[in-house]
């Protein structure tokens, strides 16, 4: 197949389920194509959802840092790890509590399903992405999960990346934890079918007519097989050419960024 079928394949679809981190941006910086593509989506009518395993931002936050970038869309487009992880503990445990060490995306989202923060003697410990990580924090979550807390991460990714190359991400950040209770993680993140179940809920596009775009094969290619849906990696962020040979599966398309989908 040449790389005219292969874009004229990917937009014949009609759910775009795409990443942000590596696909849309990098920190503060849009990828190339990004306006044009959006632009795409918005005219042929298309669904799409911007699906990221980051819990540091609420949607709204997500939608004006779009904004200062020059892309407008609506806060609906956007469905986050904080608000997967708090409707699957709403679901468990309805108006639980949690000690939380993660930002405003988690804590608010957590807000919103009726949970109240704890440090004493919580139902769960979260841990999402964020940058006030501290000792005094990882020592408390540490002995509440020894008293009996279940420990919750949003995503499973090591790292993600930013303008200056990468960060540590949530699985980095709770490494610690599992380490010193001797107690595993349950990551509600991409890959895990959960997300990606709720994604298409959101879409309202079936499997067979979505594609998912994403720039990691360890979260977003693996999520799309896993959910029988088609793939398109980028190289516009995490992952190489290189990169696809370390892994026991491959993508369906692989592409250099979004803009080339229309290029």
């Amino acid at each position: 197949m040449d790389l005219e079928q292969i874009k004229e394949r990917i937009r014949s679809k009609k759910g775009f389920i795409s990443d942000m981190d590596g696909v849309i941006y990098h920190g503060d910086r849009l990828l190339p194509g990004v306006k044009e593509f959006v632009r795409w989506l918005k005219k042929e009518k298309k669904h799409f959802l911007f699906l990221t395993n980051s819990s540091e931002r609420t949607p709204r936050e997500l939608q004006e840092k779009l904004h200062r970038m020059g892309v407008d869309v609506d806060r609906n487009v956007f469905y986050t790890s904080a608000l997967a992880t708090a409707q699957f503990l709403s679901s468990q445990k309805p108006h639980g509590t949690a000690f939380i060490i993660g930002e405003a995306g988690l804590i608010n989202a957590m807000y919103n399903v009726g949970y109240t923060m704890n440090n004493i003697d919580p139902d769960y410990v979260v841990v999402g992405d964020t940058r006030n990580y501290s000792y005094e924090k990882l020592e408390q979550a540490v002995n509440l999960v020894l008293q009996g807390a279940k420990l919750i991460g949003t995503n499973p990714d090591v790292t993600g990346p930013i303008e200056r190359g990468i960060a540590p991400s949530t699985k980095a950040l709770i490494a610690p934890i599992e380490l010193a209770t001797g107690r595993q993680a349950y990551f509600v993140g991409k890959p895990n079918p959960l997300m990606m179940r709720i994604a298409l809920k959101k879409l309202g596009v079936n499997p067979e007519d979505t594609i998912i775009i994403g720039d990691r094969m360890d979260t977003d290619i693996i999520a799309g097989i896993e959910s029988e849906i088609d793939t398109l990696l980028v190289l516009s962020g995490i992952s190489s050419e290189e990169t696809i040979r370390d892994f026991p599966y491959l993508p369906k398309y692989v592409l250099k960024g979004v803009g080339e989908i229309i290029s």
